[in-house]
């Protein structure tokens, strides 16, 4: 059996640190897991009641819900931008929370992780994603969680960071959904 993990990057910029650790995250995969790294997160319209229909939602955002939807798991690999998530971050959970009780990530085990370079790693986006998430009704595993400040590291290169993120996904996917209920 085949374990999904749908990653959402919270940057939009092609060569960012953090959509290249999504790459090699889904590259190096555990065995038995299958990693859907979600793009088009630009192209979805910012979160408006108004056009969220069953019958007419915009395509890009009815995309991103399936993908999601079709996911076992949710990683979000995101950098931090004036001391919160990407707004294109918020945004796609603010789609995935809706309808309201049913949205895409209910139930789901969610994790996040990344790095930016600053001290901190970005601890503090990724707090805001996962109190996020956890509203959308996902199961949020805030022990997963890794910030990795790429001040004096290159969080590629490292072979004891690599590892931890690496480990992260692991945790994500092993986790016991049945247990937890």
């Amino acid at each position: 059996m085949t374990t999904t993990i749908a990653i959402l990057v919270g940057s939009l910029r092609t060569d960012s640190v953090n959509r290249r650790i999504a790459q090699v995250l889904a590259d190096q995969a555990p065995e038995g897991v299958s990693v859907d790294i979600v793009d088009g997160l630009g192209d979805v319209p910012f979160y408006n009641e108004d056009i969220d229909h069953p019958t007419a939602i915009p395509a890009s955002a009815a995309r991103l819900r399936e993908r999601v939807g079709a996911a076992d798991r949710v990683l979000a690999v995101t950098p931090e931008y004036n001391g919160t998530m990407p707004a294109v971050l918020n945004n796609a959970i603010d789609w995935l929370s809706r309808p309201y009780g049913a949205g895409a990530m209910v139930g789901k085990p969610f994790a996040v992780v990344g790095a930016t370079p600053t001290p901190y790693g970005g601890k503090w986006a990724h707090a805001d994603a996962a109190r996020s998430a956890g509203v959308a009704g996902a199961v949020v595993l805030e022990d997963v969680t890794v910030s990795q400040p790429t001040v004096d590291v290159d969080p590629l290169a490292d072979a004891e960071v690599l590892e931890k993120l690496h480990r992260a996904v692991r945790t994500l996917a092993e986790y016991d959904t049945a247990a937890a209920a």
